[in-house]
């Protein structure tokens, strides 16, 4: 199949296929004899697997380190499976600050009215006391300017 064709049947970009390509994410496509890219099902296989390890959050170097593990003649599982490892990491601790940020808004909507309300009152007042204070600086006279009279 042509890469509009693959692109139709991925998801993923024309553009990024090429790209792809390019970095050494997927191999290189074979050509017509015209030179078009013709993928097959290996390059689509390879076009997902890339796909969901960058929904997944790894980087494009970290992608690259494992695919170049997985195409090495020797046995590198440890080292793909550590760096699926690192990457669960990764991805557990952006969960877990998203979840504290969900928990604490949950908390100020379950408290809006016994804390949110109070709060957001003593932020106006402080602004209020603020905008006084900074409107008494402007009407007071500016000492140097008063000496030079």
């Amino acid at each position: 199949m042509n890469i509009k064709e693959a692109s139709e049947k991925t998801g993923v970009s024309s553009a990024a296929i090429r790209y792809y390509e390019k970095e050494s994410l997927i191999p290189a496509i074979d050509r017509t004899p015209v030179g078009n890219r013709d993928i097959d099902d290996r390059i689509i296989r390879r076009i997902r697997f890339v796909t969901q390890m960058r929904a997944a959050g790894m980087s494009i170097e970290n992608l690259r380190r494992y695919i170049q593990l997985f195409d090495a003649q020797e046995d590198n599982a440890k080292e793909q499976k550590a760096l699926l490892q690192e990457q669960l990491g990764v991805m557990e601790e952006k969960r877990d600050d998203l979840q504290a940020a969900i928990d604490h808004l949950n908390y100020k909507l379950n408290h809006f009215y016994d804390h949110m309300e109070s709060t957001e009152e003593e932020l106006r007042a402080l602004e209020r006391e603020h905008t006084d204070k900074v409107a008494k600086q402007d009407d007071a006279p500016d000492d140097d300017i008063a000496h030079n009279f």
